[in-house]
């Protein structure tokens, strides 16, 4: 780990995809150049082996090359953040351990896949995985997907006790979480948005950054949206905003991953593979995907 890097928990840091080769092994040389035009763009971080990363179905030796991958390609030009997410504690643990060992500025904490524990097990979980390193932390509170959610007082008590934790990616699709979060702790958590149609909205309310999907395919518009928002530009905002909201739409449905993927080949910055039980997209579903893409990058602003 590069201790002179400081984990900074503000801008638009793409939950970064996984792209794997025809023989579904991870494509380690276009993942190290899509990294390097993420960040070239403006992109203050990436955020591996997320959900829309397809954590999942990684082995731990591929989450670790992975990361080691992120790494070689940033440096400390950006941070690199390591979802941790695991069936049990012991593993989400070993997680943790690899991204500090392989150079990542921070992690990114998700409650246990499947097991859907009460109030007193998910702090248990959280604090153990906070506590195997010194790296900066990020909450991730998502309870549509994983039904588990952090309350905001919830989250204060975490703070108390565990001095790492210093943002949260807030994906409860409720922007007055952003408020209630703000009167608890002011400060002192960096609050960012983990629901791409929601981003301007959440940015008024006091986000300070975007864990982003469709950035992966639209990183100039992602940061300039973004960008406007923090400045209080709403008209020049809302223009983009309004445009791109059909394609962030997308962040926000089950096939995700098939989605954005699919984006990023359209946009020749990937391919649509993705890792069973997973299948890319077909049919009417893909047809009426490639026809919102189409319409996007025919009116895409300049």
């Amino acid at each position: 780990m590069n201790p002179m890097k400081q984990m900074i928990w503000r801008g638009v840091m793409p939950a970064i995809t996984t792209p794997f080769n025809e023989d579904m092994t991870v494509d380690h040389g276009f993942l190290a150049r899509h990294c390097q035009w993420l960040i070239d763009r403006g992109c203050t971080g990436v955020v591996a082996l997320g959900s829309l990363g397809e954590g999942a179905t990684l082995t731990l030796t591929e989450k670790q090359e992975v990361l080691e991958t992120c790494v070689k390609a940033i440096g400390d030009r950006a941070s690199i953040v390591a979802g941790v997410s695991a069936l049990t504690t012991e593993e989400a643990c070993i997680i943790a351990k690899l991204a500090e060992i392989a150079g990542c500025h921070g992690l990114m904490v998700l409650p246990p896949y499947v097991y859907v524990g009460d109030w007193c097990e998910m702090k248990a979980h959280v604090s153990a995985v906070l506590g195997v390193t010194p790296l900066s932390a990020m909450l991730y509170n998502n309870p549509v997907a994983y039904k588990v959610d952090f309350l905001p007082e919830q989250v204060a008590a975490l703070m108390a006790s565990s001095p790492t934790l210093h943002a949260i990616k807030e994906s409860s699709t409720d922007v007055r979480r952003i408020a209630a979060l703000r009167a608890l702790v002011g400060e002192r958590l960096q609050i960012l948005c983990g629901v791409d149609d929601l981003i301007v909205e959440a940015v008024y309310a006091g986000a300070t950054g975007w864990i982003a999907g469709l950035v992966n395919a639209f990183p100039q518009e992602s940061v300039e949206l973004f960008n406007l928002a923090v400045q209080g530009d709403k008209e020049k905002a809302f223009a983009i905003y309004r445009w791109f909201l059909p394609l962030l739409r997308m962040d926000t449905v089950p096939k995700f991953v098939q989605l954005i993927k699919l984006v990023q080949q359209e946009v020749g910055m990937g391919n649509e593979r993705v890792r069973a039980p997973r299948l890319a997209l077909s049919g009417t579903e893909r047809e009426q995907a490639k026809a919102i893409i189409t319409e996007a990058l025919a009116s895409r602003p300049r």
